[in-house]
Parts: C-alpha cells; sequence; structure tokens
C-alpha cells in the first residue's frame, strides 16, 4: 500500500519550546466507529482519520505540538510484512530529523504487540516511540481511546521516557513493547507483560519503577534502514493430538521457519518431532515456543534435545513476538547458535 502523506497540527496554541511529536495513524478500534453507543464489541474499526482523532482531544496541544500522518487504515490483523517494513522506514526517518522529539503509532490492537517488537529491533533511536490503540471505538460508552492518545503523546514527549525502548501506553500503564501482549480481548485491562509494566502515566506525567533488559532500538545490531523486505516465518500451533501436516505445507510454501506453538516448556508430540527433525536437516529453522498464556519460558535441552536436533529455542517470547524476532534476525543470519544467541539478548 502506498503511503499517504498528509499532515494536520493540532489547534490549541503552540510554542517553539514545546516538544514535537508526530502521531502515525494505521488505524483499528481506536480510529473505528459503531452502530450505536453500546456497540462496545461490535464495530467497524479503521474509519476515523487521524485528523479527526487530534481535532477530538485540543488537550494535545498543551502537551506538545502534535502533527498527524495517515501511515494505513487497516485493521491491524491484516497488517502484512511489507506494512512493517513501510511503517519502521516511516517512523526511521522521523526520529533522525532534529525537531521531532517523539513519535506515537496509532494501532489496532490484535497484531499491536507485534509492531511494537519489531520497531524495538529496528528502529535506531533513543528517542520515544510509543504504540497506542483502544479496546472500543470511539463512539461507544466509556471508549478509552481518547485517554490512551492522550497519555501516549505524554509519553512520547517527555525526556524521561528516551531511552527505554519502544513502548506501548494503554490503560494508564506503560509497558515495554517487546514484553506487552494482548492477554484478553474486550476489556480495557486487555494488555499486560508477565514482568510488568514499566510504569504508569497519570494526568500527563510518568512514573517509572523497572528498566528494560534486553537489547533494543539504539543498542540493536538491526537496522530497518538496510531491510527491505522480510523472509517467510509461520507458526504452527501445536497440542496433544498434533501431526505434520502445518509444518510441512509451511516449508513446502517457502518458510526459512516455523515457530512450534508448544504446550508448557514448548513440548513438541511425538508424532511431530521426526518431521521437524527432517524439516531442519532441509534447512529450515525449527524455533520452540509455548503457547502458556502469561508468560512461556522455553528451556534449551528440557523436553527436546535441541542440541542434538539443530533447534532454537525462542526463551520467554510469545510465539508471535518469536516470529517477529526471526523474521529480523533471518534478514541477518542463518546459523541455528547466531539465532540462538539472539533469542537470548533480544
Amino acid at each position: 500500500m502506498a503511503m499517504v502523506s498528509s499532515f494536520f497540527v493540532a489547534s490549541a496554541a503552540m510554542s517553539a519550546d514545546k516538544p514535537k511529536v508526530v502521531i502515525l495513524a494505521t488505524g483499528g478500534t481506536i480510529a473505528g466507529a459503531g452502530a450505536d453507543v453500546t456497540n462496545s464489541a461490535t464495530y467497524q474499526a479503521a474509519k476515523v482519520p487521524v485528523d479527526k482523532l487530534i481535532a477530538g482531544i485540543p488537550q494535545l496541544g498543551t502537551v506538545a505540538e502534535v502533527s498527524g500522518e495517515q501511515v494505513f487504515q487497516i485493521a491491524s490483523e491484516s497488517f502484512t510484512n511489507a506494512n512493517l517494513v513501510t511503517l519502521g522506514k516511516r517512523v526511521s526517518d522521523l526520529v533522525k530529523q532534529k525537531d521531532i522529539d517523539g513519535v506515537v503509532i496509532t494501532h489496532g490492537t490484535d497484531t499491536l504487540e507485534e509492531t511494537a517488537y519489531f520497531l524495538n529491533l529496528v528502529v535506531r533511536t533513543d528517542k520515544p516511540i510509543v504504540l497506542v490503540g483502544s479496546m472500543r471505538p470511539g463512539t461507544a460508552m466509556s471508549a478509552d481511546g481518547m485517554l490512551n492518545l492522550y497519555n501516549a503523546v505524554s509519553v512520547a514527549a517527555s525526556k524521561d521516557a528516551r531511552g527505554k525502548g519502544v513502548l506501548v501506553t494503554m490503560n494508564d500503564e506503560i509497558n515495554s513493547g517487546r514484553d506487552v501482549a494482548k492477554m484478553v480481548n474486550l476489556r480495557t485491562d486487555a494488555f499486560k507483560s508477565p514482568w510488568g509494566p514499566l510504569g504508569m502515566v497519570v494526568e500527563g506525567k510518568n512514573y517509572w519503577f523497572r528498566l528494560p533488559a534486553k537489547r533494543h532500538t539504539s543498542n540493536s545490531e538491526f537496522d530497518i534502514d538496510k531491510i527491505e523486505t522480510l523472509p517467510s516465518v509461520e507458526i504452527a500451533y501445536g497440542s496433544g493430538n498434533a501431526n505434520d501436516t502445518a509444518y510441512r505445507a509451511f516449508a513446502a510454501n517457502g518458510a526459512k521457519a516455523i515457530i512450534h506453538a508448544g504446550t508448557g516448556n514448548g513440548s513438541v508430540s511425538n508424532a511431530v518431532v521426526p518431521s521437524l527433525q527432517e524439516l531442519r536437516g532441509k534447512g529450515v529453522q525449527i524455533i520452540r515456543s509455548s503457547h502458556v498464556n502469561a508468560g512461556g519460558f522455553v528451556l534449551r535441552n528440557a523436553e527436546q534435545p535441541d542440541d542434538k536436533y539443530d533447534w532454537v529455542v525462542a526463551h520467554d517470547l510469545n510465539p508471535q513476538k518469536a516470529r517477529i524476532l526471526a523474521l529480523v534476525a533471518l534478514s541477518k543470519t542463518q546459523d541455528s547458535k547466531e539465532l540462538q544467541r539472539i533469542f537470548w539478548e533480544y
């Protein structure tokens, strides 16, 4: 999809000493509309353009000099690898500008965590990059998008948010884009990190409690300016009665890596192990993750002899986050030992 570049400036009075924040809009529920104020779960996503989002919150002008750009207008379940690259390059261009202090990205919640982690890996900057969405459309009673966006701009404009990697600001919490995941739908407290939030934002003020320990942004070895395309990486869901159909189909369709979304400690059904060994012998990377909801932690050589099979473990990354890291890592290396190092460090 071609990028549509149109800028809108918040109507509130601006001064030269205010931080400058650009809002990149991509669609999602935060730009959604329902037929009635009672429709909090039934609505059309990606309907409201960025200029109307900004105009609906005049208080943004008291926090920063805000401009907006409509990059996409899509529901996030349709966010493609190409969309990730396009968005990443646009964010990289913006943060290189001396007069830009921070970037906010409005995004659908279904894949918000994936885009946040992707940007956390590939954008080389210490400037705040904040993703934000909403669980209810702006037309609903108790809509959460307005406050979420105000908080996101406040965080992006803050000097104390610099150097903390890509952030997700929803429901008053500030979470790391690396850790956070959508844990439940239909509720405004949908996004949680298994290791806890980095902080909170209350009435425009940030309160920090911890710092991210993993490599990110300015300390990353990856660079979106050097990435043009991303390889095919697919996820196959494990279960007690699983068979090898999905794994073989993904490999036949050109997947360079398959994320095994296993039970418990990334366990693999006995019926699937031989096929994964065979696929690895043909060059497909096998990465064991866990589909445990609130923090699956896969230990190497536990459950499966990863050293013997030359498989990779995803550490604490859920399957969708593991896919994002594999996309980025495979753009640089095909070596399984290097991939394992990357999964430990990021």
